[in-house]
């Protein structure tokens, strides 16, 4: 049976125009999302002051939302997969709104009833994890895009990495936007406040987004897979044969990541994924608690602030650095290099002495450029790895992997903590260590030519 001709004229046109806005859309949308999920890391030393929480407090109940996140992340990928990367977005950025809302609702009931406050709390944090899954959503749909619009270009094909990193400097631009967001909002209306005006940003990315075009690739995918399953399996394969897809994996995406060479890049991307993921706790997400406790860096609250906001602008550049050299010695390769620098730069952030504020910011810096930097390779990296029909499972499955690791740090610093440790010596252990083992697990991943496009 011939693929009929109204079938081919719906799958989308993707022109110029499309690809831009589609990589505008995705940069806002994973900007504000960053936003409100960095937020909560660096209001919680001014949270548990307002509580009356403990260190080890602190870091226990970051621990629960931080599951919470994992969970919800998770269970996006499937969902993506079957609905589509666009409506994907659009849920990703309405629930990180909805989050940020709530945050404050959550943190007031805190303060009437501790015990039941505390649950909704991290109940409502938990939901910060659509908004974390914006970045596995991008990766899978502009991956898609690029491919489809930049195949027969091979100027462009070099700079995709590039252009993605573009998308995924959201994160120190968010970082940044949500530490002057403290200087500016917090001595107004205190944390809530701050919560309060994340909200806003998720009206124009709702609006934008409903300009987005659906990736090719997964149209075909899955009007080829409603075809098999009217029992039209001759038109069925000839529709995805014009776009390239492979139709030969037909369970479901959950089950289909463990499978074939999906497999490879699950269990190692994944566990290089989490083990880098207790650095980013350690470092980005607990950094504030990290640089103002007495047994850590010393650093008053409004300085350790400014570190942030001067180190996640060099963060940004790492993005750039990475998303280029990416498209040049392989995305494999440069994550590698990546996070064994970064390990080595925030040890020596650690051994620096506590009056040693430039020494500091210079090292806390270039830990970041080189443990931030290279998620700008290493999200789009999960796209080449991963078929079509896994790719947002895949990546969302990957992505929940940081999650978990950010709870198994959780639990080893708040463990830590509670035993005595010096923050100082909580970060060596559960900070540099893993990041440094992450860079070295990453090589065991396929590597990918970065000329080559990922069409099936």
């Amino acid at each position: 049976m011939d693929v009929s001709a109204s079938t081919l004229a719906s799958i989308p046109t993707i022109t110029e125009r499309d690809v831009k806005r589609a990589t505008w859309v995705c940069f806002f949308a994973w900007t504000f999302a960053v936003y409100d999920f960095v937020l909560f890391g660096n209001l919680l030393p001014k949270l548990a002051a307002d509580l009356g929480w403990a260190a080890s407090t602190s870091t226990g109940i970051n621990t629960a939302v931080t599951a919470g996140t994992a969970l919800v992340a998770f269970a996006v990928g499937p969902l993506v997969d079957r609905i589509g990367r666009r409506k994907g977005i659009i849920i990703a950025v309405v629930g990180a709104a909805v989050a940020s809302g709530l945050t404050a609702l959550a943190g007031w009931v805190v303060g009437l009833v501790a015990g039941v406050g505390v649950v909704l709390l991290v109940l409502v944090r938990s939901l910060a994890g659509l908004g974390y899954s914006e970045q596995a959503i991008n990766a899978a749909y502009l991956n898609e895009m690029f491919a489809h619009h930049y195949s027969d270009d091979p100027a462009r094909m070099r700079r995709r990495g590039l252009i993605y990193s573009l998308v995924q400097s959201g994160w120190p631009i968010g970082s940044v936007l949500a530490a002057v967001s403290i200087y500016a909002l917090f001595p107004i209306g205190g944390w809530a406040l701050c919560f309060i005006v994340a909200v806003f940003p998720a009206f124009f990315m709702v609006w934008a987004a409903h300009y987005l075009k659906e990736s090719p690739q997964f149209v075909v995918r899955h009007r080829a897979e409603q075809l098999l399953k009217a029992g039209h399996a001759d038109e069925a394969h000839e529709l995805a044969a014009t776009a390239g897809v492979d139709l030969t994996e037909t369970s479901a995406p959950l089950a289909a990541v463990f499978k074939g060479e999906s497999l490879r890049a699950t269990l190692v991307i994944g566990p290089a994924f989490l083990l880098n993921w207790l650095g980013v706790l350690a470092f980005a997400i607990l950094g504030t608690s990290l640089l103002t406790a007495t047994d850590g860096k010393d650093v008053a609250f409004n300085n350790a602030l400014a570190v942030l906001i001067i180190s996640n602008a060099t963060a940004f550049a790492g993005y750039l650095f990475h998303g280029w050299l990416g498209d040049r010695i392989g995305r494999r390769n440069t994550i590698a290099i990546g996070w064994i620098l970064s390990g080595l730069s925030f040890g020596g952030m650690l051994l620096a002495s506590n009056g040693s504020f430039g020494l500091i910011i210079a090292l806390y810096s270039a830990g970041l450029f080189f443990l931030i930097g290279p998620y700008s390779a290493l999200l789009f990296f999960n796209g080449e790895s991963y078929p079509v029909h896994t790719r947002a499972t895949g990546g969302a499955l990957v992505n929940a992997c940081g999650q978990v690791g950010a709870i198994i740090g959780g639990l080893l610093i708040t463990v830590s903590l509670s035993a005595g440790w010096s923050w100082t010596a909580s970060a060596a252990a559960w900070g540099c260590a893993p990041i440094l083992v992450s860079g070295l697990l990453i090589l065991g991943a396929r590597n990918v030519d970065p000329r080559t496009a990922r069409t099936d």
